[in-house]
């Protein structure tokens, strides 16, 4: 992981990801952007297991920018995992969907999301967004203390 900070992105849109990662480029986010396309690949990275087996699950990522519509295992279902599992606990998910459902909304808060963000369909305001996003979480929000998941 080369040391730098860490964000785990987890979307299986393609377009969707270049945006993502063309937009933190933008903003200058230097952290190390992580990738996961489906629910599982996300929990095997958090958690050490499958084709991520051997990688510190106390390692884990400065923040979580989770779609919600996923294969194999929604991002409902991976917040809720996040959340029930000690070492994963406190750490921050951004829900970040093209979803308008109000019940997906309510639904993220209440199994502890701790934001949510609606993508925005023009490239500009999404740029935006992430820029903001990636001034909150990684420049102005004081996470817990490292050691807390381990």
């Amino acid at each position: 992981m080369g040391g730098r900070p860490v964000i785990l992105l987890v979307e299986d849109n393609p377009d969707d990801e270049i945006l993502t990662l063309r937009a933190l480029r933008t903003a200058h986010v230097s952290h190390e952007v992580v990738v996961a396309r489906d629910g599982v690949e996300a929990l095997d990275y958090l958690f050490g297991t499958g084709r991520h087996a051997g990688r510190g699950p106390g390692l884990l990522p400065h923040v979580v920018l989770l779609d919600l519509k996923l294969p194999r295992l929604d991002g409902l279902e991976v917040l809720r995992r996040i959340r029930s599992d000690e070492r994963t606990r406190l750490l921050p998910v951004v829900i970040l969907t093209s979803s308008t459902e109000d019940r997906d909304r309510i639904e993220s808060y209440r199994l502890g999301g701790n934001s949510y963000v609606r993508k925005p369909v023009d490239f500009g305001q999404f740029a935006e967004a992430v820029r903001q996003l990636g001034l909150y979480w990684l420049a102005l929000n004081q996470p817990p203390p490292r050691w807390w998941g381990r």
